[in-house]
């Protein structure tokens, strides 16, 4: 037995071997061109849009390829772990229905072959990797009161080496079986470190499936394996289990990509194949002084996922600006299949944007409100109601309680209409659109309150309940006839002075009675909507207004 064996047997006494961890987890038997991908995010505060966005990038490679997509906790950093988050990803990834295939439940029970699907248990795995790379002399334990940065590892660095030099070793690198052993004894708590093999001098190159070929300067850090815990960083732990699990492509911000070098000597040391790394660009925003900055979770609302449920967006309108931002050929793409399901749009990964892209509201909105208009009315009352139930109890009860008239609100001018309107592009905003259905118009600041009146009290005395728009907008004319309106706009605009307005001001007079609005769908359908005692009501309350 070697030194660096007994020091291995001395910090890790016992314990399962990595060979016998090599057969708990063979490798995947996968069909050409079939992926592997994972969503591995930290239960340390809510769903960000910038763990999504390569979550969703991840999800799309493994269905396209009729692969694997799995779910991994990397809950490794106990202090800022939040009791709550893993609850919030559950919610996000079954709500946007893009649920992983494998997966640990929230009763801790492991949905596939290749669990824990929770890094905190799977300490014994990292545990027997560690004592195999420091029983072949590539990593050493450290006994310095903190791991890096701290004041009593610098000191130590500056006082072994030359200030100029780019090497960062650590100054418990080279001791002896009996000083660790002394350490040991005395009851103190140790690190693992990787004994890096370079000196600051190398460049390496490396393939990323975005952004091709990267060189960069090889690692030369003394960097951290283990925690004092026994737990390990992130380094370690994705690189131990994105290789048993099988991961044929690591989906990850491009943040990481100045740490790949630490990584890729990592994978060398554990003697594994380095994963092929796909580093999505970051989401992007434009404040309002005009300034480009990376979205904020501080700053900006829509950087919660959660945020899209509050506001009622539909899924697919989130997912689908989601994939106008990752290609910008879906755009295209969605113009030629208009009818089409968005996943049977197919991606490469050479198809990702390699620019950062900005988040644009706006343009999500649009996409809503194409897709919201393509609902049939009673689809869009029932998830209207089911958003209520959860966001607004009150409402709920509302739409729950006169269901008749609130269908007949969401189908006006959209069931089998060549063109329906396109006014609605979130749930939480069809109360105030139709805010007539819940309160009668307050009648304030009418610009021509005389004719308003005069007119209101010349259509209430003809009203008849229509049957159709047509019936309608024709019992309307003659109402404005016979009391001064043009109907005729090329008479009207031959001789305006001629005639108190034309029929579109009668309209107009008419839309505010019922409505307290300037424009909306035809009025007919909301008359039909509120029925016939109702609109009475208003249009004899307006009809009585004092001049």
């Amino acid at each position: 037995m070697n030194n660096y064996q007994k020091i291995a047997d001395l910090i890790f006494p016992g314990g399962i071997s990595v060979d016998e961890i090599l057969k708990k987890y063979p490798p995947r038997k996968l069909k050409q061109g079939q992926e592997v991908t994972r969503f591995a995010p930290s239960p340390t505060g809510y769903m960000h849009i910038g763990n999504f966005f390569p979550a969703f990038i991840s999800y799309n490679l493994a269905k396209q390829s009729d692969g694997i997509f799995y779910l991994r906790f990397e809950d490794t950093d106990s202090k800022r772990e939040i009791k709550e988050a893993k609850d919030v990803i559950y919610e996000v990834l079954q709500k946007f229905d893009v649920f992983p295939d494998e997966y640990q439940t929230l009763d801790g029970i492991d949905v596939g072959n290749y669990g824990p699907y929770v890094q905190s248990q799977r300490a014994e795995i990292y545990r027997a990797f560690a004592k195999k790379l420091v029983s072949e002399g590539k990593a050493f334990p450290c006994f310095c009161k903190k791991t890096e940065g701290k004041e009593d590892v610098l000191q130590a660095r500056q006082t072994k080496f030359d200030e100029d030099d780019e090497k960062e070793y650590d100054p418990c690198r080279d001791l002896s079986f009996e000083e660790i052993k002394s350490h040991i004894d005395n009851g103190e708590k140790f690190a693992i470190r990787l004994k890096t093999k370079n000196d600051g001098s190398q460049r390496i190159k490396f393939f990323d499936l975005i952004k091709g070929e990267i060189e960069a300067k090889a690692n030369s850090k003394d960097f951290v394996l283990l925690k004092n815990d026994g737990i390990p960083p992130y380094a370690f732990a994705h690189a131990i289990d994105d290789t048993l699990m099988g991961s044929t492509i690591v989906v990850r911000g491009e943040e990481y990509i100045s740490s790949t070098p630490m990584h890729i000597e990592l994978f060398e040391a554990l003697g594994f194949k380095p994963t092929c790394y796909c580093h999505n660009p970051l989401i992007w925003k434009i404040d309002e002084s005009g300034s480009k900055r990376k979205i904020s979770k501080r700053k900006d609302p829509e950087a919660d996922m959660r945020f899209y449920f509050s506001q009622g967006y539909p899924k697919e309108a989130v997912l689908e600006y989601l994939l106008n931002l990752i290609n910008s050929g879906f755009e295209i793409w969605r113009k030629n299949n208009p009818e089409e399901d968005w996943r049977q749009y197919h991606f490469g990964i050479k198809d990702i944007t390699t620019v950062a892209p900005v988040f644009d509201l706006v343009k999500l909105n649009d996409i809503s409100k194409n897709i919201i208009s393509q609902i049939r009315g009673e689809n869009l009352y029932q998830m209207w109601l089911e958003w209520a139930k959860e966001y607004d109890k009150e409402l709920s009860q509302i739409l729950d309680s006169d269901k008749e008239k609130f269908v007949k609100l969401c189908v006006m001018e959209r069931d089998d209409k060549p063109k329906p309107r396109k006014d609605i592009y979130n749930l939480k905003m069809i109360k105030e659109y139709f805010s007539y259905a819940f309160e009668r118009p307050k009648l304030e600041n009418l610009a021509e309150k005389q004719n308003f009146v005069d007119f209101i009290k010349a259509y209430l005395a003809s009203f008849v309940m229509p049957t159709s728009n047509e019936e309608w907008f024709e019992h309307i004319k003659q109402v404005a006839a016979q009391n001064g309106y043009a109907v005729d706009n090329k008479l009207y605009k031959q001789n305006p002075e001629a005639f108190k307005g034309n029929i579109a001001k009668a309209c107009l007079f008419a839309r505010q009675a019922i409505t307290g609005q300037d424009n909306g769908p035809s009025l007919y359908y909301i008359i039909d909507a509120l029925g016939q005692a109702e609109t009475l009501r208003r249009l004899k309350i307006a009809a009585e207004l004092k001049i």
